[in-house]
Order: structure tokens, then sequence, then C-alpha cells
């Protein structure tokens, strides 16, 4: 049995810190469309060149690019006993996407938590991050934008998978202990 997740939420609301302890002790891989595009604009290569002034200005990367980007990914073997989505899908049209990637391989989501933590929580967290990891979209103006860019076209998405009855919320203000301890009731049902 697959393991497939989606986490869904806000900037600061702890999605790649929960993933990290989905991915230990689950063993499937997280996901992060964050990491992999930071890992380009590192590398400095075109992928890196073409995205590092969206990432820069708080805004979305075009849904076809990083829907290419989410097909390649997901085609790779360890994908095979699940995944930990963080980061993608941000649009409707990437859910879409998605949907029909997950379609044609004949999986779909198990389920999607959606982490729900308000923008002057996000904002405090952000800058505290940015202060210990250097993070450059963790500036406090793009911060304010992210959080915009989040509202206006990425909470659509709790509609989508709500309507497909995997979706949970989970209040992201708790401790890191107590929203695992959500999560992993939640995944007890699906092993």
């Amino acid at each position: 049995m697959t393991l497939d997740i989606l986490l869904l939420g806000p900037p600061g609301a702890g999605k790649g810190t929960q993933a990290k302890r989905i991915e230990d002790d689950h063993a499937i891989p997280q996901i992060s469309t964050g990491d992999m595009l930071r890992e380009a604009i590192a590398g400095r290569g075109a992928l890196g060149k073409e995205v590092a002034p969206i990432v820069e200005r708080g805004d979305l990367v075009p849904d076809k690019l990083i829907v290419a980007v989410m097909r390649d990914r997901l085609e790779r073997a360890d994908t095979n006993g699940g995944f930990i989505l963080d980061g993608f899908p941000r649009t409707i049209p990437q859910a879409e996407a998605l949907d029909e990637m997950l379609e044609a391989i004949k999986r779909s989501l198990a389920v999607v938590f959606e982490f729900e933590l308000d923008q002057d929580e996000a904002v405090e967290r952000l800058l505290g991050r940015a202060a210990e990891e250097g993070r450059i979209d963790d500036d406090p103006e793009v911060i304010r934008h992210r959080f915009f860019v989040w509202r206006e076209q990425t909470l659509p998405l709790t509609e989508h998978y709500r309507s497909q009855g995997v979706h949970v919320t989970i209040d992201a203000h708790q401790s890191v202990e107590d929203v695992y301890g959500v999560i992993a009731a939640e995944l007890s049902r699906h092993s």
C-alpha cells in the first residue's frame, strides 16, 4: 500500500518540519518544491537562472514549469511506496495536473493535511528562520507577499481536496509535538 501525502498551508506553518518527521517514521521521501528550486538556483543551471528572480520576489513559478519538474520527480523509484508533497500543488491547475499524474499511475492521495496559521505568527517564525538559515525568500516584504500569493492562489485548494474527502485541518499554532500527534493519529488509519 502506498502512502501519498500532501501538506498545505501558508509559509512558516511548519510543513517542512512535519514532513521530515513523517519521512523518518514512514520511510517515504519528502518532496519539497522549495528545496528543489533552491538547489536549482544554487546550481546556477538554466532552470536556476529562470526561477531565481521569481523566487526572490516571492511569486509562484509558472504552472507548466513546476508541473514538469514535479512529474520528473514523481517518476523516480523512491516514490513507489509513497511520498510527502510540500509546496506542490499551489494552484488549481497544478492540483488538476497532480490528479492526472496520480490517476495515470493508478494512485491517489491518502490524506491532505492543511496547516492553519495566522499571518503575524508566520512572519515571526519566518524572520527567525531567516536569521538562522539566511534564506533569500524570508525577507519581511517577501514574506508578506508570499502570504498574499498563498491566500489568493493556494487557499482555493482547500475546497478542491475537501471535495475529494481527503482533507484534514490542523491548527499550526500548537507545539510541533501536538501537530505531529494529529498527523500520526490520522496516518495510523492509512497504514
